[in-house]
């Protein structure tokens, strides 16, 4: 299975899920756009389980090309927790985007009027938050002391492990968002999934290009 191959078309598919996501991002006012959303919610997360399907497929026939990830960048290789995005990422991610939220209604919210977006977290969705978050932090602790611990033979059920924590973690929070703020997080996960990439991308490119200048000066 040539996985990197995959990862490109998987790649290519999950930028198209999010053009029609942020399309139909608007707060729904009838249960028929409610439904809308949802369904494009659930097409992206569907995306995202299938990619950790494929990918424990393919450790299991070259866990070690998994973790060199060819389709990656240096930076974001860089950026990695066992061949993958650090489940902790997704509580940076909300939190940022929330107080950034607030911060630009905050004079609507202090009103009494309700956004309803990531900016309008309830205190109950902030403390449910934080109880996920200790939670992955725990787990994380766990899986990187296996992974140092742990010999080439059990690479590939320590990486199945932390994808499913990455899974688990991104549909508690999907979860425990309204479809509007769920909308919002998945189209901020995949904006910030894009930035690091291309900026990681061109800043390959440079380094290629001071390599070959370097060369052929020598």
């Amino acid at each position: 299975m040539d996985f990197h191959r995959f990862h490109e078309k998987w790649y290519h598919q999950l930028h198209h899920q999010i053009r029609h996501l942020t399309k139909a991002l608007r707060p729904p006012t009838t249960d028929d756009h409610r439904n809308q959303l949802t369904l494009h919610i659930n097409k992206v997360m569907f995306h995202f389980s299938e990619y950790y399907r494929v990918k424990s497929l393919a450790a299991n026939q070259d866990v070690l090309s998994i973790f060199c990830a060819r389709w990656a960048s240096t930076l974001e290789r860089s950026l990695y927790w066992i061949a993958g995005w650090r489940p902790t990422t997704a509580f940076h991610l909300i939190y940022t985007e929330s107080s950034v939220r607030f911060e630009s209604r905050m004079v609507d919210i202090l009103h009494g009027i309700h956004t309803g977006d990531l900016g309008d977290l309830s205190p109950a969705q902030f403390t449910r938050v934080s109880e996920i978050q200790c939670e992955t932090d725990e787990a994380c602790d766990i899986l990187g002391g296996t992974c140092v611990d742990r010999k080439i033979e059990r690479l590939v059920k320590i990486m199945e492990k932390a994808d499913e924590l990455r899974l688990k973690t991104l549909k508690a929070v999907v979860e425990l968002l309204t479809p509007q703020q769920a909308a919002e997080f998945l189209i901020a996960a995949a904006q910030l999934h894009f930035g690091v990439h291309r900026w990681g991308l061109n800043h390959d490119r440079e380094r290629e290009r001071e390599r070959d200048r370097d060369r052929l000066e020598k």
